[in-house]
C-alpha cells in the first residue's frame, strides 16, 4: 500500500509543476507534464455529469439547455504552454469547424482566484477575442466544481457529449504530448476524429486518450 501510495504522490507532484515552460530538455519537459494514463469516472459511454455556470458575461449555461446536440467541453488555461501551442490557430480552426457543424463548444476556465490562467469581468469577456477563439461559451468554474466532476486534470483536457448527453470522448486533445507548436504537424486529433465519427454515425475509434498540460489550477493548489 505504501509503495502505491509513494507513486500516486509522485505522479502528482509532476502534473501540478507546469506552471512555465521548464528549461529541461524536450523529453523531460513531454515527461513532466504528462497526466496519469487511469482516469476516473465518468468515462466513455457514461452519462455526462450536469452542471451550471456562468458564462464570461454573466449569464447562467446549463448543460440541459443543449440536449440533443454535440457537445464538446474544453479546459484551458491560457498561461500554459500546452494551450499556447495549441491557440495558435489550431484550436481555434477546431473551434470553427465543430460550430459549423452545428456543434456547442464549451470552453472551461477552472482556474481558482489567483491561479494561473483566472479570468473574470472585463478580462474574462475580452477573452474570446484576445484570442481570436471561435468557441460557444466561456464558462467559469473559480471553485473548480466542475472540473472536478468530470476529473479533468489537465489543460487543455477534453469531453465530447453526445445528443443523448452521453460522452463519447474523454482525455487528451491529440497523440503529441508537448508544447512545442512544431508537433502540431501531423498529429493524430483525436477529437477531430471523434467528431468525424459521430457526425458519420460511426462508433468513435478512440474513445479516451491520456491527458497532458498542465495541472488544473484547482483552489486547494493555491499557496497559503
Amino acid at each position: 500500500m505504501y509503495r502505491l501510495l509513494t507513486a500516486a504522490s509522485a505522479s502528482l507532484l509532476l502534473l501540478t509543476a507546469c506552471q512555465q515552460p521548464p528549461a529541461a530538455s524536450p523529453e523531460r519537459t513531454e515527461n513532466a507534464a504528462a497526466a496519469p494514463e487511469a482516469t476516473e469516472a465518468p468515462g466513455p459511454g457514461e452519462l455526462a455529469p450536469a452542471f451550471t455556470l456562468v458564462d464570461a458575461e454573466g449569464q447562467q449555461r446549463s448543460l440541459a439547455d443543449f440536449r440533443g446536440k454535440t457537445v464538446v467541453l474544453e479546459w484551458t488555461n491560457e498561461g500554459c504552454p500546452f494551450v499556447k501551442k495549441h491557440y495558435t490557430g489550431a484550436m481555434q480552426a477546431l473551434q470553427r469547424e465543430a460550430t459549423a457543424d452545428g456543434v456547442v463548444w464549451l470552453t472551461i476556465i477552472s482556474s481558482a482566484p489567483g491561479t494561473q490562467g483566472f479570468v473574470e469581468g472585463e478580462e474574462a469577456q475580452a477573452w474570446k477575442a484576445k484570442h481570436k477563439a471561435a468557441f460557444t461559451h466561456l464558462l467559469l468554474d473559480p471553485t473548480g466544481e466542475v472540473g472536478k466532476r468530470y476529473d479533468a486534470k489537465t489543460t487543455p483536457d477534453m469531453r465530447i457529449i453526445d445528443p443523448e448527453g452521453r460522452l463519447i470522448y474523454v482525455g487528451g486533445i491529440d497523440d503529441r504530448p508537448t508544447n512545442k507548436v512544431e508537433d502540431l504537424n501531423g498529429a493524430n486529433n483525436f477529437v477531430r476524429a471523434a467528431l468525424a465519427d459521430a457526425k458519420a454515425g460511426r462508433p468513435v475509434q478512440t474513445a479516451y486518450a491520456a491527458p497532458y498540460g498542465c495541472a488544473i489550477k484547482y483552489p486547494e493548489t493555491v499557496e497559503g
